[in-house]
This record gives structure tokens, sequence and C-alpha cells, in this order.
């Protein structure tokens, strides 16, 4: 199985009340399937200091609470459910967030907490009259309805849990033509950044490149691959997408494998390539030279994007193309030319006939190939060719003084 991803490296070396989710549990929510009981062990985030607070959820409607619980999980949010006994100021001051159900906003539901902001009033069925009245004496900041507003809900909830921070450097990397070297580069940038001590993400943008899992050694790693994400929509959360993926050779990786699904949509992407910039660091991700809907999403968030070329006149024929039609969706695309020393075209020469500027000279790492079929991913060798390119690139791409 893993020859079809060594096929580039060996071109690249001769050429150059609340619980944890994990795994299944987080492609049940992520595909929004089950009621919000099944799924309320939300994925959270790895933390070095004390658990943050849940959100609070009010409410003895059991359909409304399966809602709430269903969105607080797909978010990554803990939540605790309070079921009509007192509630302490403690508990409602502390919690990032506070829904509360229709149910318990009449005035029979008792005494009230002080007014404070991070209050919902959630509702669903029929339009209720009287719910602005209702969401006006709880001091609520929004009165909402389910499902129609399950979207602007979803994002809510996440924008109360997750820490906002500065989002990845977002790197794509394509190749001209067919075993250029692109996979491997972008293993190398991903493995290299992990290695400075940088939250990571690889994604393997490409369904029919055999998986990048296979390349870094990690097919038999458990955790989930393309296929759970194909059916999400909306927001994810940054701490439960890395906590469930694999982590190989420190960095976190969603790659394709080897079933017979091969198309993410557009919505999908969006929502995971959101969801992997938001966690900060680094975020990499393996282009094909053919786009759909997916692959333009993806160029559109990139930073920076890469196209590697080998110094030969028909690689610059066919990277003209790509250049072309990934140039209209990238901010900056900058060429990465693999050539040989007294061989084929120059970097120079490739970048004017591909009109991009050059983000640096590749060349041949020795022993690549056998160094995949060792187990060691391209990039893990500090002092080869491909980390220390990848190490200068990151310095340069990177925003200065940025932490590791």
């Amino acid at each position: 199985m893993r020859r079809a991803a060594e096929t580039e490296a060996a071109e690249t070396g001769a050429a150059g009340t609340a619980g944890t989710r994990t795994g299944a549990a987080w492609a049940k929510a992520a595909r929004g399937l089950g009621t919000g009981r099944q799924v309320r062990a939300a994925g959270r985030e790895k933390r070095e200091k004390a658990a943050a607070e849940p959100i609070l959820v009010l409410t003895e409607d059991e359909e409304l609470l399966d809602d709430l619980l269903r969105l607080c999980a797909a978010a990554g949010a803990d939540a605790e459910v309070v079921h009509g006994g007192p509630l302490t100021a403690a508990r409602w001051e502390r919690a990032p967030l506070v829904l509360i159900g229709g149910d318990r906003a009449g005035p029979e539901a008792g005494r009230r907490p002080p007014r404070r902001p991070g209050v919902l009033l959630v509702g669903r069925g029929p339009h209720d009259p009287d719910v602005w009245a209702r969401g006006l004496a709880l001091g609520a900041e929004q009165v909402l309805r389910l499902p129609e507003e399950e979207p602007w809900l979803a994002e809510r909830i996440a924008d109360a849990v997750e820490r906002p921070g500065p989002p990845a450097l977002t790197l794509g990397v394509l190749g001209g033509r067919g075993g250029a070297g692109a996979s491997s580069l972008a293993c190398a940038l991903a493995v290299t950044a992990a290695r400075q001590g940088r939250p990571t993400t690889l994604i393997d943008g490409d369904p029919h490149g055999g998986g990048l899992d296979l390349l870094l050694g990690a097919e038999r790693l458990p955790g989930p691959r393309w296929p759970t994400f194909v059916s999400a929509r909306g927001r994810l959360s940054s701490a439960a997408l890395a906590e469930s993926l694999p982590t190989p050779h420190g960095l976190h990786l969603l790659s394709w494998d080897r079933s017979d699904v091969t198309r993410v949509p557009a919505e999908a992407m969006r929502s995971v390539l959101g969801a992997a910039r938001r966690g900060g660091g680094v975020v990499v991700i393996d282009l094909p030279r053919t786009g759909d809907e997916a692959v333009a999403e993806a160029l559109g968030q990139l930073d920076l994007g890469l196209l590697v070329v080998p110094g030969e006149l028909r690689a610059a024929a066919a990277a003209r193309g790509v250049a072309a039609a990934a140039g209209a969706l990238v901010r900056d695309l900058r060429l990465v030319a693999r050539v040989r020393a007294g061989h084929g075209l120059t970097p120079a020469e490739l970048s004017r006939l591909l009109d991009l500027p050059l983000a640096g000279e590749l060349p041949d790492e020795p022993g690549l190939a056998a160094a995949v079929d060792a187990g060691k991913p391209p990039g893990s060798r500090p002092r080869g060719v491909l980390a220390r390119f990848s190490a200068a690139l990151l310095e340069r791409a990177l925003p200065a003084g940025a932490a590791a």
C-alpha cells in the first residue's frame, strides 16, 4: 500500500455534565448525526490549565435539549444541563454562554439570577408572539428559533468557547506536473514546522494521491480521514478537529484513505480548513493540479501558494495552465524550482516562463525514497535538503516574532 505514496518521493529524491469526544464520536458530530444525548461528549481542547467552564443549558424540552447539545458538541463545547433545581449565582456568572429554552422563560420559571451578557433564549416550532417579551424580561441578547437559526447559533456557541488568536499561516503546495515533488514538500514543511514546536496541521487536498498518511508512515494510526468530514457544514471546533486527528511526527494529519469516497464538497473544505486556521500555528495543504470547487475554496484561503516545477521544458509547459488557474485565486503564488545543476532550465528561466516570483530552488535529496521506505517522512532529517529548505521558507513566511 505504501508504494503509491512513495512514487513521488522516489522522483523527488532522484530529481529533487460533559465528557471528551474523539474518533468515532467526533465523526458522528461532524456529520450532524445522532441526538444531542449521543454526542454531548464534545471534543475538548488539550488544556494545560483548568478545564473551561461549560455552557449552561436550561430547558425541560427534550427535543430542544437534544438540538442544543448536538450544536454544543459540533462546536467542541462542554455543556451543563440544569433541570429545574436551584442555579447558583457562581455557575450563572462563570458560564461563557447561557442557553435558555422557551419553556423556562415564563413567569412560572421562578426567580432569575442577575442580568448578564451572553444569554440566549431559544425556542423551536411555531412562532410564539410572547417570546420577545420573555426575552426582554430575561435580558437576553438574542431570541432564536430552531431550526431556522441553527447556523447562527452554532457560530455563537463556537465563539463563546474558542479563544480568538491569530490565524494559522496557511501554505498550499501544488505540482506543475505529476511527480514534481509537491507532496514531499508539503510533508517536509509540516514536519519542519512541528519540529520547531509550532501547532501544525497537514491537510491532504488530493483525493487521488494515495493518501499522505502513507508518505508519513501513519496509515495504521487511528483517527478520521477525509470521508468522515465530507458532510461537514458550518463552523467546526478547531480544538475538537485537532484532538480527533492522527498526530504523526507531532503534527495533526487529515489524510485521504483508500476508500471509494473521492470528492469533498466546497462547504466541507471551507468548514475543515477554517477550523484548522483558527487553531493557529501553521497549516499546510497538498493540492492537486486540477481543481474543483473544493480546491478553489482551499486556494482562496491560502496565505502563500507554492508551485513546484522541475527544470524541464515540458514541465514548464504543463505548469503554465496550473499557474494561470491557481494564480487567479491565490493572493501570493510563487515558484519552487526543482532543477539539476547543468541540466535543463535554470530557476530564472522557469520564473520568466511562468511569470512567477521565485520562492527558492529545491535540489535533490539523496536517499529520500529509502528513508520513506524506512518510515522516515520527507523533512524528518533536520540537515536534509527538504528540511533546510522548509526551515528557511517558514522563517521568511512567518510573521516577525511569531512564537513557536
